[in-house]
């Protein structure tokens, strides 16, 4: 396979998924393939985004975490309900950590560290005071098996008679690339297909078009309550494609989830994934005759994803304008005229 090009927006794996678990429907999709036996406890309809990570910045470029609130009811007849917490550890590494479990228990010392703190700043009664109760996992999608235990002992020289004072828990774990496709894709959520294409992310092309072309034709299936999940998985899809797989074949494989579209919403937010990717690419490549050409390339990548067929003499308009800032206009029309004869029309061009 050619080598991908290695202009590519800041932390792909830590901004993609860390934005899928925000939404408590992937959350919910998430836990229904690990432990589908919690499932039935939690309300996700009444999720909440906690807005902070507890990762020191020495490893956010090796992960990122997501802590999110839900409501727990261990009698679907009682009223009273407790919060319980998830926390999401999302590797990204291909190392496997052997001091993984000390690590996860250390963030969730931290988490239930600022509970504590804040009994002491709000006035909590005496009878409130109760650390949450957290639910750890560890996404892992790096490419090498996870071979050791997400534990304590695993770095420890422990005799047996001293185990027991050894600290020990339960952590929910997912390695996406060594998971059976069909055990992601078995309780039918769009998230386990979502990641049947990342499972293929490093394949060649024709696998991945393959586990495209059943993720996109299943999606399209799928009830309307998904739509905004599956919006967010075709944003996912193009980012994956641009920053994994190689030039020559991006076109095709953008072109496969266009197929499978029929709403035009869903192929604006294609066309806006597809912008921010090409606008971060012009500016990393530092020089303004660089920028211009790739914004030049993103209004014409933008137009062919829309419009399928750009006329010649278009493309050469287009090709001619090097100001950057009649370029970021044009390419915002990009994203929201409804015919080519629109931009046709643009005072860019016509200043050309």
């Amino acid at each position: 396979m050619h080598k991908t090009q290695d202009t590519k927006i800041e932390h792909f794996p830590d901004r993609s998924l860390r934005r899928l678990l925000q939404d408590g429907e992937y959350v919910r999709g998430l836990v229904q393939i690990i432990a589908p036996d919690i499932e039935a406890f939690l309300d996700f309809s009444r999720i909440t985004y906690e807005k902070r990570s507890f990762i020191s910045k020495a490893l956010q470029e090796r992960e990122s975490d997501v802590l999110l609130s839900v409501p727990f009811q261990e009698d679907t007849d009682a009223t009273d309900t407790n919060t319980l917490l998830i926390y999401i550890l999302i590797e990204h590494q291909s190392t496997v950590d052997k001091t993984m479990g000390f690590r996860l228990l250390s963030y969730m010392v931290q988490i239930w560290e600022s509970q504590r703190r804040e009994w002491e700043t709000e006035e909590f009664p005496e009878n409130e005071r109760r650390l949450q109760s957290i639910l750890p996992i560890l996404f892992y999608t790096g490419d090498r098996p996870w071979t050791v235990p997400v534990s304590l002992t695993t770095i420890m020289n422990v005799p047996e008679i001293l185990e027991r004072f050894v600290p020990s828990f339960d952590t929910l774990f997912l390695g996406v690339k060594e998971t059976e496709a069909e055990a992601l894709t078995q309780s039918g959520h769009p998230l386990g297909w979502l990641l049947r294409v990342l499972q293929k992310e490093h394949s060649d092309e024709t696998e991945i078009s393959g586990a495209l072309v059943d993720a996109v034709s299943y999606m399209a299936s799928v009830d309307e309550d998904f739509a905004p999940q599956i919006a967010e998985a075709l944003r996912y899809f193009v980012q994956l494609i641009f920053h994994r797989r190689s030039l020559d074949e991006r076109d095709a494989l953008v072109d496969i989830i266009r197929q499978h579209i029929q709403d035009h919403k869903e192929l604006d937010t294609m066309a806006q994934t597809t912008a921010e990717f090409l606008i971060e690419q012009g500016k990393a490549e530092g020089k303004a005759e660089g920028r211009a050409e790739g914004k030049q390339d993103a209004v014409l990548k933008l137009l062919q994803l829309r419009f399928q067929n750009v006329p010649e003499t278009l493309s050469r308009e287009i090709c001619n304008i090097h100001n950057l800032p009649l370029l970021d206009e044009l390419l915002e029309q990009a994203m929201t005229v409804q015919s080519l004869e629109e931009i046709g029309t643009h005072s860019s061009l016509k200043s050309t």
